[in-house]
């Protein structure tokens, strides 16, 4: 499988806990203003790389505690980053994923596209909706404006409401 990447950054300490190997996906839905990546918007910019070539970029990666997928909107392409996840997973690294999406609407579209119910469940975490220029918060961990949430997926699973993570 492919996925249509913007970039990579093999060590980020600013992507989700501990040392984190980031793809950032090509194409976006949201074109939020004030977005860090607008560059990520083009759904027909970046570079096609097979996902099988990512994989073995992060086995390199000896210090990374885990993996973020961010953008653009990773969930333009769920399917080949649900696989890729599962693949990661068989490392046992943790998975963030960022999006534009808010929990609430994510259910939603899983209900519909098995992809993005793959992309949901592989993910430890999730760093829901869209930035917001006026909720901008510089002092916030992992994310840009405070109508974002960090979501403990398999919690927030397990007991049926949103359960937030305690990163700070």
């Amino acid at each position: 499988m492919e996925i249509r990447i913007a970039g990579i950054v093999r060590e980020s300490v600013v992507d989700g806990p501990g040392f984190r190997f980031v793809v950032f996906t090509q194409g976006c839905c949201h074109c939020c203003p004030g977005c860090h990546n607008p560059d990520t918007w083009d759904p027909r910019g970046g570079d096609l790389v097979r996902t099988a070539e990512l994989l073995a970029r992060i086995k390199k990666e000896k210090l990374i505690k885990g993996v973020t997928f961010s953008g653009g909107e990773p969930f333009l392409q769920a399917g080949p980053l649900a696989q890729l996840g599962r693949q990661i997973k068989t490392l046992r690294l943790d998975i963030i994923t960022y999006t534009g999406y808010t929990w609430e609407e994510l259910q939603t579209l899983a209900f519909r596209d098995r992809d993005v119910e793959g992309l949901i469940l592989v993910s430890d975490y999730i760093v829901d909706g869209p930035f917001i220029r006026g909720e901008r918060d510089f002092e916030l961990p992992f994310r840009g404006s405070r109508n974002q949430r960090i979501i403990d997926v398999q919690s927030t699973m397990s007991q049926g409401k949103v359960v937030q993570a305690g990163f700070s």
